[in-house]
C-alpha cells in the first residue's frame, strides 16, 4: 500500500471521527439503541425492561453495579450456559483484566465486533500524530508488545488479555503493507508467550534496526521500564550475538528463535562495537537517543499512576525524546484518544468516541471526596456524555455491545473542555485502591500526590524513585501505613552507605504525611490512631521480581501496573524479604516507642523485614 492510498484512508477515518464528535448525542443514543435491540432478550436485561427498548426506560429502570453483580453471570456462561443470558450475540471470549488494582483479576465478555470498535480507535492514532511530526513511515517502530498465555473455561471460551486477544487477530497480523504499523520485530517473536524470551529478542530486533527505528514505545510506560531495565542487565549477550550472529542459547521456542535468528544471520561485528561503546560508557542517562538516533517520540500511557515513571524516561532519554499519550483504554471497553499527543503527559486529555459504548457518568461531590464503592447509586443522578461539565470530576459507567450493563469502570475522571460536542477527559486516578487505618481513607491519587511532594527531596539529592507500592501494617499498635521504594541514584560515585542516611527518609516521611489529608493528620497527631508512616527502602530489582510474581499468577505482562496497594500475602512476602533499612516519620514516633513497643518487638518486626539494616535504624530510634 503506498502513502497516496494511506493519506486517503486516513482523511476517511478522520472525517467519521469529525462526523462521530459533530453529532455526539445523535451517535450515543443510536449506540444504545442497537445495544437494546440486540440485547432485550437476554435474562439480565428481562429483569429490568421486560423486553422493552425504550432508552428512558432502561436509564429509569435498570441500576448501575459494579463487578460482583455481573460476576455470576460471566461464571455461568464460562461454565457453558448460552451467552444469551447476558448478551444477545455469542461471547467468544472473555477478557483478563490486569486485575493488580486489587490484585482480582476480573473478566470481560467480548463478542467478535468489538474487534473492529478496537481497530477504529488504532486506525485514529497515526493520522492524528502525522498532523504532528512527518516522515513516520519511512522507517520503523521499536514497539515492546507482549502476549499473554491463555486458557481455556471448561466451556472452550478462551480467556486471555485484551492486548493478547488483539496481537492474535486478523486486525493486526494483516497489517504487512501498513507503513506506519511496520515493527522492528517479527509477529512471532512478540507472539512468543515467554515474556523473558520476547523482551530478549524483541530488544535484540531494534538493536539490529536501530538505524531504521523512528518511534519507541510500549503500551504502558512500566512495561517499556522493565524492557530498558533488562537491556541495562543484558546488552553484553545481545552485543556477543550481533558480533558472532548467532542467537543466545537461552533462547529456547523454537518458532521465536528462527524468526529472531534471521536478523543476526551473518556476523556484524562493526555494529557490535558501536553498541558496546554506547553500552559501557557508564552512565545511562540519554542512552535511549544513542542507541536509537533516530528516534521522533516514545509512546506510552502515561496518566495516572503511569505519570510517576515519567522522571525516569526523561533520565534515559535526556529530556530529548518527546513522551506521547495516544489512547485510553480498557479491558471493559476501548474510550478516546489524545488529539494533542505531544503536550506534556501532565496535561494529557483524552476525546471520548461516541461510538465506542454507551457512556455516563456518576458526579463526585466536593472534588474526589469518594463515596464507597458498595454504595448504590440513584439513576436520576447520573449524567449522559454531553451533558458533563468542564472542570467537574466523574467516575466512569459504560454499557457494551457484549453484555456490561451500566457498569461501573472505577475511573475517575475530570472534564476539561470538549471537541466538537464530544467530551475531553484527564485521567485523575482508580476509584477503588484506599488506604485505611481508622477513620481515614487515602485514595490512590492522594497516595500519587504526596509521594510525589517527597520525590523532590530525593531529586534534589540525585536520586531517582523508580517504583512504590504501600500496604497497611496493623501488626503495630496503632496500625500504620507502609511505602516500599526502589530508588537509583543518578550520581555514579554514590555508594550504597549514602542511600542510608535517615535524615534524608525521615525528610521524605515528612514530606508524605504532610501532603495527606486532613482526616489522615488528625488521626496522626490528635487521635493518634494512625502510627508514623514507615519507608521501607528495598533491593534493586525488587519491583521486577514482584511483576515477576504476579505475572505468573495470571497478570498480563502487557497490561501489568504495579498495585500502589498490596493485600496478597504472597506479594508482601517478597517485598518484605528485599527490605534493606526501614524509616519512620521522626513526629510523634519516638513517644510512641516509648509507649508500645519494646526492643523484643523491634526485632520480631525486623524478622518480618529480613534486615539487619533495618535493625540498626530502628534500634537508633528506640534508643532515643
Amino acid at each position: 500500500m503506498d502513502e497516496h492510498t494511506l493519506d486517503y484512508k486516513e482523511n476517511d477515518v478522520l472525517q467519521e471521527f469529525e462526523m462521530l464528535t459533530m453529532n455526539a448525542k445523535a451517535a450515543q443514543e443510536h449506540i444504545l439503541k442497537k445495544i437494546l435491540e440486540k440485547n432485550k432478550g437476554t435474562e439480565y436485561l428481562s429483569k429490568f425492561m421486560n423486553g422493552s427498548t425504550d432508552i428512558s426506560a432502561y436509564s429509569s429502570q435498570v441500576p448501575v453495579v459494579a463487578y460482583d453483580c455481573v460476576h455470576p453471570y460471566i461464571m455461568r456462561i464460562a461454565s457453558g450456559e448460552q451467552s444469551s443470558i447476558l448478551c444477545g450475540e455469542r461471547i467468544v471470549e472473555l477478557l483478563r483484566s490486569s486485575g493488580t488494582s486489587r490484585g482480582e483479576p476480573r473478566l470481560m465478555p467480548s463478542i467478535s465486533e468489538d474487534l473492529d470498535r478496537r481497530t477504529f480507535l488504532y486506525s485514529l492514532l497515526m493520522p492524528i500524530m502525522k498532523k504532528y511530526m512527518r516522515g513516520l513511515g519511512k522507517g520503523k517502530a521499536m514497539y515492546l508488545l507482549f502476549v499473554k498465555a491463555e486458557a481455556l473455561t471448561t466451556s472452550g471460551i478462551p480467556v486471555r488479555s485484551v492486548l493478547t486477544s488483539y496481537y492474535k487477530s486478523p486486525h493486526f497480523l494483516h497489517r504487512k503493507h501498513d507503513l506506519y504499523n511496520s515493527y522492528t520485530s517479527p509477529d512471532e517473536v512478540i507472539l512468543c508467550p515467554d515474556s523473558r524470551q520476547s523482551m530478549y529478542c524483541q530488544l535484540l530486533c531494534g538493536l539490529v534496526e536501530r538505524q531504521h527505528v523512528l518511534r519507541l514505545g510500549a503500551v504502558f510506560a512500566s512495561a517499556f521500564l522493565r524492557s530498558i531495565s533488562f537491556l541495562e542487565q543484558h546488552w553484553c549477550d545481545l552485543v556477543n550475538d550481533i558480533r558472532i550472529g548467532q542467537l543466545n542459547s537461552s533462547i529456547t521456542n523454537s518458532v521465536c528463535r528462527s524468526a529472531t535468528q534471521g536478523f543476526i544471520a551473518m556476523p556484524n561485528p562493526e555494529l557490535a562495537d558501536e553498541l558496546e561503546v554506547i553500552c559501557s560508557s557508564g552512565s545511562w542517562k540519554g542512552i535511549l537517543g544513542r542507541l536509537w538516533p533516530n528516534a521522533k517520540y516514545i509512546e506510552a500511557v502515561l496518566t495516572g499512576t503511569m505519570a510517576q515513571y515519567i522522571p525516569m524516561l526523561e533520565f534515559y532519554t535526556g529530556g530529548g525524546i518527546p513522551l506521547v499519550c495516544t489512547m485510553y483504554a480498557s479491558s471493559e471497553s476501548y474510550f478516546g484518544v489524545n488529539l494533542r499527543p505531544l503536550c506534556s503527559p501532565t496535561d494529557v486529555s483524552y476525546t471520548i468516541l461516541p461510538n465506542m459504548a454507551y457512556f455516563e457518568f456518576i458526579p463526585l461531590m466536593n472534588g474526589l471526596k469518594l463515596t464507597d464503592h458498595e454504595e448504590m447509586v440513584e439513576n436520576e443522578k447520573l449524567v449522559s456524555l454531553v451533558d458533563v461539565k468542564v472542570g467537574y470530576y466523574y467516575e466512569l459507567v459504560v454499557t457494551t455491545f457484549s453484555g456490561l450493563y451500566r457498569y461501573r469502570v472505577g475511573d475517575v475522571l475530570q472534564v476539561t473542555g470538549f471537541y466538537n460536542h464530544a467530551p475531553q477527559f484527564k485521567f485523575i486516578c482508580r476509584r477503588n485502591v484506599i488506604l485505611s487505618v481508622d477513620s481515614d481513607k487515602t485514595n490512590e491519587e492522594d497516595l500519587h500526590n504526596s509521594i510525589t511532594h517527597a520525590k523532590k527531596i530525593l531529586e534534589n539529592r540525585n536520586y531517582l524513585l523508580l517504583e512504590y507500592t504501600s500496604c497497611t501494617d496493623t501488626s503495630t499498635v496503632p496500625g500504620h501505613y507502609v511505602l516500599f521504594w526502589e530508588i537509583k541514584s543518578t550520581n555514579e560515585d554514590t555508594t550504597t552507605c549514602a542511600l542510608l542516611d535517615p535524615q534524608l527518609f525521615e525528610g521524605c516521611c515528612i514530606a508524605v504525611e504532610e501532603s495527606l489529608d486532613y482526616v489522615y493528620r488528625r488521626c496522626r497527631a490528635h487521635d493518634k490512631s494512625v502510627g508514623p508512616l514507615e519507608i521501607r527502602l528495598v533491593q534493586a530489582g525488587a519491583f521486577d521480581a514482584l511483576m515477576d510474581l504476579l505475572v505468573s499468577q495470571g497478570s498480563s505482562i502487557n497490561q501489568y501496573k504495579t498495585p500502589r496497594c498490596i493485600e496478597s500475602g504472597l506479594a508482601l512476602k517478597l517485598l518484605n524479604s528485599k527490605v534493606i533499612a526501614c524509616f519512620f516519620s521522626p513526629g510523634i514516633l519516638h513517644g510512641l516507642c516509648k509507649r508500645y513497643c519494646d526492643c523484643s518487638s523491634l526485632q520480631a518486626h525486623l524478622l518480618r523485614c529480613h534486615s539487619s539494616t533495618s535493625f540498626v535504624w530502628l534500634c537508633h530510634y528506640e534508643v532515643l
